[in-house]
């Protein structure tokens, strides 16, 4: 680890607060935006993306919570509660998918879907690439491992915009749902490595 002086320290810290909140402020808006695009196209994928942004919420005040104290307990306690949220994120992804595929369930076309998660694609993947260099900055494996989680929220709106966009032009209806069965192996694989502390 390198050492890095108080200074810097705190104003690492900060940045990684900005981050956070920046997070929980797009997230929150975005449940609000995805409740009228999904009413509106009857769209399976766009309320469920809506619960992910929950659990981004979430994982998002964990890492608050850790940043505002000290300690390898509390932050062992907030890895396990990210663990926790890749979980139901894994599980959410694969009920979804496969629920989707059984019913051959046909949203309507969704502008508003489209343009919402194109630019939330672009924004998660920002702010993700923005908590891994100061999660390593900080050597803090909580700010880290949020990092991935905002990760899996950008693959999860770019997926979901690839379905809706196939959708819409093509009538493929099933492509969301597929790209759901690659992100949940993504998401058990995060959960189980946070359980068994090698992250």
């Amino acid at each position: 680890m390198t050492s890095i002086d108080d200074a810097t320290r705190g104003t690492l810290v900060r940045r990684g607060f900005a981050l956070e909140y920046a997070t929980l402020g797009w997230n929150v808006i975005g449940i609000g935006v995805l409740a009228v695009a999904a009413t509106g196209a009857r769209s399976v994928a766009l309320a469920g993306f809506g619960l992910d942004s929950l659990i981004e919420i979430g994982a998002s005040a964990v890492v608050v919570w850790e940043l505002s104290g000290t300690g390898e307990d509390r932050r062992r306690r907030a890895l396990k509660l990210i663990g926790a949220g890749f979980a139901l994120l894994a599980v959410y992804l694969l009920v979804q998918s496969s629920w989707v595929l059984a019913t051959g369930f046909r949203p309507r076309p969704s502008p508003l879907g489209i343009g919402w998660t194109a630019v939330t694609a672009v924004v998660m993947f920002a702010l993700a690439a923005g908590k891994a260099r100061t999660g390593s900055a900080l050597d803090n494996p909580v700010l880290r491992t949020e990092g991935r989680v905002t990760l899996i929220d950008g693959l999860l709106a770019a997926a979901v915009l690839a379905g809706l966009v196939l959708n819409a032009a093509a009538g493929l209806w099933w492509a969301d749902p597929a790209a759901g069965y690659v992100l949940v192996h993504y998401a058990v694989r995060e959960a189980r490595e946070i359980f068994r502390g090698t992250h």
